[in-house]
């Protein structure tokens, strides 16, 4: 039987401080039917990875091994996936079942993605969480069109910028929000108009941009700071995405949702199965395929070993920018 290493958390922590993430030698289970066990070579960390840990999460089950994004080689199981090189992500990973921060992660077939040519497999455990919510949110919410206006409120985050490159990828007008004055981060394959959310009224800048007619999507990242602005800024027959939030309540204008004819919907990937997730990745791969899509860049200074996990976590708490990566070698 082979034999890996992997972090183990035996039970929630405090806080940060006081997180502990033991990386522990554990015998490597045998893939069953219908499974698969990967090689990790890249694990991204999430920010609900981290407060799955810290006990934020009531359903979270301990002990386990933490990690929802993965990348590797398929090393045992399902024959036609042997030696293949694949990638996703999934709701219950390291939350409800051990999961990718890791050396091996044991996955039904179904839930592992075939990486793209040209991405690295590094690069590729980035995509995960950001991707699927972006893309789980237009699917839910109805995919973009060409001509429609898209607009993404916490653009420069990380599930900001994936919106924005497949609303972008759909042949969509994209515009986006930031809270300070700053360019729009991320790739895209079309022009990201930047408003300033310091300097404007969001709403009415959307309005004056769009000849009056407001967006027909806005993907809002952030929750209640921008609920108020997305609701002035929907066109009739619009749709807003919410993904998170800060404060639970919001003013929410029922006269204006009736009239305007608007939709409003939820999206939470927590609740998505590893073969959940890997469909909704699947249809990205023909934007990856042809660089209309591509994952972000992984820094030198944001990979870590296993043994730098709480580093690792602690950066990721800190609100860092760049996506956060795991190399289990």
């Amino acid at each position: 039987m082979l034999s890996g290493r992997g972090l183990r958390l035996a039970a929630k922590a405090v806080d940060v401080a006081g997180l502990r993430l033991p990386v522990v030698a554990a015998s490597v289970p045998e893939p069953g039917a219908g499974e698969v066990l990967v090689e990790v070579r890249a694990a991204a960390v999430n920010p609900s990875d981290v407060k799955a840990a810290l006990g934020m999460m009531p359903y979270a089950v301990f002990p386990r091994t933490p990690g929802r994004d993965f990348a590797g080689v398929v090393v045992a199981g399902a024959s036609a996936w042997l030696g293949r090189e694949v990638f996703g992500t999934s709701g219950d990973l390291g939350i409800r079942r051990d999961g990718s921060h890791a050396t091996h992660l044991l996955v039904e077939a179904d839930a592992v993605v075939a990486k793209p040519d040209g991405v690295s497999l590094v690069a590729a455990a980035g995509i995960g969480v950001p991707f699927v919510t972006a893309i789980e949110g237009f699917s839910r919410a109805g995919m973009p069109r060409a001509g429609e206006v898209v607009l993404v409120l916490g653009v420069n985050g990380k599930v900001g910028q994936a919106a924005a490159q497949i609303a972008a990828w759909c042949g969509a007008r994209v515009l986006g929000v930031v809270r300070k004055p700053e360019p729009y981060a991320g790739h895209a394959c079309a022009a990201v108009t930047i408003i300033d959310a310091s300097a404007v009224d969001v709403a009415r800048e959307v309005r004056g941009l769009t000849d009056g007619h407001g967006a027909d999507i806005v993907f809002n990242t952030v929750g209640d700071p921008y609920f108020a602005a997305a609701q002035g800024a929907l066109a009739v027959l619009g749709r807003q995405i919410l993904i998170a939030t800060i404060a639970r309540a919001a003013p929410f204008d029922i006269f204006a949702f009736y009239r305007g004819r608007h939709t409003y919907v939820g999206i939470d990937t927590l609740a998505l199965s590893s073969c959940d997730s890997a469909a909704a990745l699947r249809r990205l791969l023909p934007g990856f395929a042809d660089g209309a899509l591509r994952p972000f860049p992984i820094e030198a200074s944001a990979r870590y070993g296993l043994d730098e996990a709480v580093a690792a976590y602690a950066a990721v708490m800190g609100s860092a920018r760049e996506r956060v990566i795991l190399v289990p070698d």
